[in-house]
């Protein structure tokens, strides 16, 4: 049986910041049988991801061995959230709930489902997979206990800290004992951050002539642990500001994706004369502690310790104007793309 199969497709390499029209909906047709000679699965997507990492591959990628660039003129990829119709593979059947890498499109006919994950836990939105319960979640987990080694009592400083990563990173801190500072791009993140989040203190970097000034007002006696999603001047304030034996997890760049020309780091001679580790992060390799992450989240989501604010978009052909939204910074939680509800 051939259904319609509505998708987002990526017209070509993008320098400068992305368009809407960077992007465009197609309507082809799709099988809803998984073809005999494959070992994949067939699914429906149900809840799609934008994240950060999208822009990297919106331009050709060279010697990346995690990313692979997106194809022009074929549906983008990302992580999502979906319903197995069809499976030829033994660990999914039909009617599995799943989460991992699809296509933005309706149906997809995945040809690696070793990569996803079975959803056992449905009594939480089935959205939370796209974030606290999926790569942001696992990224935030394995960067702030295994790369960074919190200890209470110690400061903490999270860059962009109203995404998808940096607020779980910040309660992760909280409930650890730490003193934690948050940065993001407007009032009403601050705000959130603080009233909502519970970050004893944040500032809105737009609004600092002087990132340093900033960081010494609110990390008066220095930072220990820096989870780092923005790169850039930023990161090169706070390693003057890192007290130490610090340590800086290397989670993102945003600052950076956009730009032709990457900036420098100028104030890097710090890192010797204070032994602070800075370490890249790919959470890629620390999926194997996924079960492990879920028996301590799912107890702190279930007793309201940890607060996790989404922003949703109905409708597959949203997904180009949230996109850009998100990676415009105007989003007001973790931006989902709801394509359909089973």
């Amino acid at each position: 049986m051939e259904v319609s199969n509505k998708q987002v497709i990526y017209r070509d390499y993008i320098t400068g910041f992305p368009k809407e029209t960077d992007f465009v909906l197609n309507t082809t047709t799709i099988s809803l049988k998984v073809p005999d000679e494959s070992n994949g699965v067939l699914v429906k997507n149900l809840y799609l991801s934008c994240d950060p990492y999208m822009r990297i591959l919106m331009r050709k990628v060279q010697d990346n061995n995690i990313f692979t660039s997106y194809i022009p003129g074929s549906p983008i990829t990302g992580f999502g959230v979906a319903k197995v119709l069809d499976s030829k593979h033994p660990n999914f059947k039909e009617g599995d709930l799943v989460w991992g890498t699809t296509s933005w499109e309706e149906h997809s006919h995945i040809t690696n489902p070793e990569t996803l994950f079975k959803i056992e836990h449905t009594d939480v939105p089935l959205s939370y997979y796209t974030g606290i319960l999926g790569m942001p979640g696992m990224t935030a987990y394995a960067g702030f206990y295994e790369l960074c080694s919190p200890k209470k009592g110690e400061c903490v400083f999270i860059s962009s800290a109203f995404g998808a990563v940096g607020q779980l990173v910040g309660q992760f801190a909280k409930l650890t004992g730490c003193y934690v500072v948050g940065s993001a791009g407007s009032k009403e993140k601050v705000d959130l951050l603080k009233n909502k989040l519970g970050f004893d203190a944040a500032f809105n970097y737009k609004e600092e002539q002087d990132l340093e000034a900033a960081l010494k007002r609110l990390c008066p006696d220095g930072i220990d642990i820096y989870f780092d999603n923005v790169g850039g001047k930023m990161l090169d304030a706070v390693i003057l500001n890192m007290r130490p034996r610090g340590r800086i997890a290397a989670c993102g760049m945003v600052s950076q994706y956009n730009l032709e020309e990457p900036e420098g780091v100028k104030n890097l001679i710090q890192v010797i004369f204070k032994q602070i580790r800075i370490e890249g992060l790919s959470v890629f390799n620390y999926y194997y502690l996924y079960p492990k992450f879920l028996d301590m989240i799912l107890p702190h989501i279930k007793e309201g310790k940890i607060v996790y604010l989404e922003e949703i978009n109905e409708g597959l052909e949203s997904g180009p104007a949230a996109l850009i939204k998100l990676l415009s910074g105007c989003n007001v939680g973790k931006q989902v793309v709801v394509v359909a509800r089973e």
